[in-house]
C-alpha cells in the first residue's frame, strides 16, 4: 500500500464521515494531550523530568514568537497557537517514519493529505485577520487599498497566496517524501531507504518550523504598525 493510495470511511458520527484521516489526527491530538497531562498533572515549584522539559519548550517559544513579532503581548497572545501548529505538524511528519506503518491500510501522514493542510493554512488566515482586527479595528482594512485603491486587486492576490503557499509547501514536501520512500522500497529494499527516512526526520522537524515561522510572520504583519 502507498501512502495517500487508500480511502475509506471508518464510521459516521450522524452525518458526517469519519475517515483514516481524522482517525490519525485523533491518535495525534490524543498523544500531544497525554503527553503534556503527564508533564503538568504534578506541577512542581522547582520542575524535573517532563515538566522541566515542557517549560523549556514554552519558555523557548515565548522568546522565540516575541524576537519575531514587533508586539510582545501578540506573540504572547498566539505563541499557544504556533506552538500547536508546530507540534501537531512535527508529529504527523513523523507518523510516517513509524516503523510497519505504510503496511497498515488505511493509515497515513495527515500532513501529506491536502486536506488537512488546507485546514491548517485556513485556520491561519482566520487568526491572521482576526489579529489585524484586534489590533487595528476597521482601520486594518485600509492595507488592502494601500498605497493607492489600484493596489487592491494585487493586495486581494496577496492575501489569497499566503494560504495557498503553506498548503501547497506543506503537503507537497511531505507528500512526495512518502511517495519516494514507498517506491524506493519496492524496488531497493532496506539500504536506500533507511537513508531517506534518516533524512525525512529533519526534513520533518523543517517543514514544521517553515510552516510555524511562516504563520507567525503574517500575523506580526497583520498586527504591525504599518498597518
Amino acid at each position: 500500500m502507498i501512502f495517500g493510495m487508500w480511502d475509506s470511511v471508518y464510521f459516521h458520527l450522524g452525518p458526517i464521515p469519519v475517515d483514516h484521516l481524522i482517525v490519525t489526527q485523533w491518535v495525534i491530538i490524543a498523544a500531544i494531550g497525554l503527553i503534556a497531562f503527564l508533564a503538568t498533572r504534578n506541577m512542581q515549584l522547582c520542575p524535573k523530568g517532563l515538566q522541566n522539559g515542557f517549560e523549556m519548550i514554552i519558555v523557548w517559544t515565548y522568546d522565540f514568537f516575541t524576537q519575531l513579532m514587533d508586539k510582545e503581548h501578540v506573540a504572547k497572545k498566539y505563541a499557544p497557537l504556533l506552538s500547536t501548529f508546530f507540534l501537531f505538524i512535527l508529529f504527523s511528519n513523523y507518523s510516517g517514519l513509524i516503523p510497519g506503518a505504510a503496511h497498515i491500510q488505511g493509515f497515513q501522514p495527515p500532513t501529506s493529505n491536502w486536506n488537512v493542510t488546507v485546514t491548517l493554512a485556513l485556520i491561519t488566515v482566520l487568526a491572521v485577520q482576526s489579529a489585524g482586527f484586534a489590533e487595528h479595528g476597521f482601520h486594518y482594512l485600509g492595507h488592502f487599498v494601500s498605497p493607492n485603491p489600484l493596489m487592491l486587486p494585487l493586495n486581494l492576490l496577496e492575501e489569497i497566496t499566503h494560504p495557498l503557499s503553506l498548503t501547497v509547501r506543506l503537503f507537497g514536501n511531505i507528500f512526495g517524501e512518502e511517495m519516494i520512500i514507498a517506491y524506493m522500497l519496492f524496488l531497493v529494499p532496506f539500504l536506500i531507504p533507511s537513508a531517506l527516512m534518516c533524512l525525512s526526520v529533519l526534513l520533518g522537524a523543517i517543514q514544521a518550523i517553515v510552516f510555524t515561522i511562516l504563520s507567525a510572520s503574517y500575523i506580526a504583519a497583520a498586527t504591525g504598525e504599518g498597518h
